[in-house]
């Protein structure tokens, strides 16, 4: 199973995650220029080597209106007034509300299941924002650099994630820092009210290092991503990656992230079913198909016989906890049930890795899957049924020219 943690023994902000998580990549620059070409108003993304301790990392710098955000995304409600300071700094800036960070969104080119995480992220932190101000969330604007520059953040670890696809995400306990930080409100304790709220249920501590460690778009995304915190498992550790954050403290002031195979050879899923009298294969098919590309492990139906008689088909759908509630939406979006069953249950996995061979006609997939004394093998479908359309040939014989170039290798 691949698992990823996070140590966040030095807090973490959003920049601080997509930097480490950047270091995890074949190629970060490549991404660096997918994320510039998503079109993000005013946003320019740049990759930096920088240096904390001694240590070398990543810091992934997002500009805005060639500006960068120094503190965290700043919000405010629309009918309160501001300190002078305050109020000229604002002057020359638009705010945006969660409407207009909504509408901003739909517009980037994105796959739905990264849409969704980004937006899911953003009404956390505009709720958190709300119950700190006891106004509704409408009334919640964010400051347009401090916006931008967390939306950036945002978008970038939610498509790292994307890209990555891991089994499972973990983190250790939080450093929050200690002290106080200056904010558009004037003088607030740390953990900031915001970020407090966030991590409600999260294990956090303080401790001699002054300032705030972790943002409020940081405990968010953890937050939303993060499915346990402790100590980090036995892991085989494939990549590690450093996220560098802008301010120097007596220790290195970073978040890592590190990548590997858990020995725990286990996970928890959860098995959500309805039966459907009334809908057509063809929107049954369609039904499938979306959990499929929202994130679901399988989706598969099975012939059942109803009342009086009746044909019918049952839809099942194995998913991770985390992804619970989007596929339960989806099941009563696109299918015509009143209900819907849930089963948790525990699986034995093996573990998976996919690796590229050179071929006459091209790289193909190999994955293999490994664990409980046995070992196997298979090509990615879609490459040697690529390679069969293009050359006349049955799937059949392209895997056993596959093999015998493999055997001559």
């Amino acid at each position: 199973m691949k698992v990823l943690y996070l140590d966040c023994g030095m807090g973490a902000a959003g920049d601080m995650l997509a930097s480490a998580l950047l270091e995890l990549l074949d190629d970060p620059q490549a991404f660096v220029r997918a994320l510039n070409a998503l079109g993000i108003p005013d946003v320019e993304y740049t990759m930096e080597r920088t240096e904390k301790c001694g240590i070398g990392g990543t810091h992934l710098r997002v500009r805005v209106h060639g500006e960068e955000e120094s503190a965290h995304m700043h919000a405010h409600q629309e009918h309160h007034g501001h300190d002078h300071a305050s109020a000229h700094h604002h002057a020359h800036h638009e705010h945006h509300g969660l409407a207009d960070i909504r509408t901003v969104v739909q517009s980037l080119s994105m796959p739905d299941t990264v849409r969704e995480n980004v937006l899911a992220v953003y009404d956390r932190i505009a709720a958190a924002e709300s119950r700190v101000h006891g106004v509704p969330v409408e009334h919640i604007h964010f400051h347009e650099v401090g916006s931008m520059d967390a939306l950036a953040d945002i978008t970038a670890v939610c498509l790292l994630l994307y890209s990555i696809k891991p089994d499972r995400i973990l983190a250790s306990p939080v450093h929050v820092g200690s002290g106080q930080v200056h904010c558009a409100h004037g003088i607030l304790p740390v953990p900031a009210p915001a970020t407090a709220l966030l991590l409600e249920g999260v294990p956090i501590y303080g401790g001699a290092i002054e300032g705030e460690l972790c943002t409020p778009t940081g405990a968010a995304l953890l937050r939303h991503f993060v499915q346990d915190f402790g100590d980090m498992p036995t892991l085989r550790v494939s990549r590690i990656g450093y996220g560098m954050g802008q301010k120097d403290f007596e220790r290195a002031n970073c978040v890592r992230a590190l990548l590997g195979e858990s020995a725990d050879n286990t996970d928890d899923v959860l098995e959500l079913s309805c039966n459907i009298d009334d809908m057509t294969a063809e929107e049954i098919a369609f039904a499938c198909e979306r959990l499929l590309e929202s994130g679901a492990l399988d989706v598969f139906t099975t012939a059942i016989g109803m009342k009086k008689s009746r044909p019918g088909t049952c839809i099942s759908v194995l998913c991770r906890p985390q992804d619970r509630d989007r596929c339960l939406s989806l099941l009563f979006c696109h299918t015509s049930t009143l209900g819907i069953r849930e089963s948790a249950m525990r699986r034995a996995v093996l573990h998976r890795r996919t690796d590229a061979a050179a071929t006459p006609f091209g790289d193909v997939r190999i994955k293999t899957a490994t664990g409980y004394g046995v070992t196997k093998t298979k090509y990615e479908y879609e490459d040697i049924a690529r390679i069969a359309r293009a050359q006349g040939m049955s799937l059949a014989e392209v895997r056993a020219m596959l093999d015998q170039e493999e055997s001559k290798a």
